[in-house]
């Protein structure tokens, strides 16, 4: 299969989207997709080279809204710095936020942490291997719980992702708009690889970056797909602006800080009152800080 160049795989026995794909429809797409990661799959990627459940957590978490590439050159870093899930538990949030700027929405890290802790208080430093268990985590949910339990355990979980689903629509709803997951669902069920589910999941989502860049993104389809709001300018950009000068700085005033983000007085005066809400920040008679 060669996805530069065919636009869906032949799937023998089925006459539309609309009609239950065939046993040998479902064979066939199993073959095609192993054949492609056999061949092009991105086999390099560190966190591909252990079923430590918490070195799977923390690349699951930082793949969330990062790129592969990006993730790639922090990933190493981050669990050289934390390399474990009692390191992690017990370090400051200041140095957790510090080795996670770069990788956006910050959040993450803050939840990460929480993650950590939870799994040191609550289950004795090891991770859960329900995914209902791990869907009520900090930043985690049940696609993310799931990918964990496929990755870490090689479970026979059935989820969808954003690659995941690009695959399924592109290959089995050509000529449909608005695919619902409840559609999808039993297509990733009836094929899902159950001796070696890993293996099988990372196929369908190196496939799915692929499709990304080679034909019209069928997940416009999707009846869940919402276009991402622009970053620059957005209050997503002032934040981790604001994160990345506080951790360098503290205490830092809120004219200092105002001064280095380059933004209206009013605007940063909002954004900061948002972080100290959520717990990244505090404030202090000196200026603001991270929170611990």
């Amino acid at each position: 299969m060669k996805p530069s160049t065919q636009a869906r795989l032949d799937l023998p026995g089925q006459s539309s989207s609309r009609d239950p794909p065939t046993d040998d429809a479902i064979k066939e797409f199993r073959t095609q997709v192993l054949a492609f990661y056999k061949r092009h799959g991105r086999h390099d990627m560190l966190w591909r080279h252990t079923d430590d459940p918490y070195r799977i957590i923390v690349s699951e978490i930082m793949l969330q809204q990062t790129q592969v590439e990006r993730v790639a050159i922090k990933y190493p870093a981050f669990i050289a710095t934390f390399p474990d899930v009692a390191t992690l538990a017990r370090a400051p949030q200041c140095a957790v936020l510090a080795a996670w700027q770069g990788m956006g929405y910050n959040r993450r890290a803050i939840a990460l942490k929480k993650c950590s802790e939870k799994i040191m208080d609550e289950y004795g430093g090891t991770v859960p291997r329900d995914p209902l268990v791990l869907a009520a985590f900090p930043g985690i949910g049940p696609a993310t719980a799931s990918s964990i339990c496929a990755f870490a355990f090689n479970l026979p979980v059935v989820f969808i992702e954003t690659n995941i689903r690009r695959v399924f629509i592109h290959f089995f709803f050509p000529d449909r708009d608005a695919v619902t997951d409840k559609e999808i669902l039993p297509l990733v069920e009836r094929t899902l690889d159950k001796e070696n589910p890993r293996v099988w999941y990372w196929a369908l989502m190196d496939l799915g970056t692929r499709l990304k860049k080679t034909v019209s993104n069928p997940n416009r389809k999707s009846a869940a797909y919402v276009k991402q709001a622009p970053f620059a300018g957005s209050d997503r950009r002032i934040r981790g602006m604001i994160l990345k000068y506080v951790i360098a700085n503290a205490p830092a005033r809120e004219q200092a800080i105002v001064s280095a983000v380059a933004e209206e007085p009013a605007r940063v005066g909002r954004i900061l009152a948002a972080l100290k809400s959520e717990g990244f920040l505090r404030k202090e008679k000196d200026g603001y800080r991270i929170a611990e």
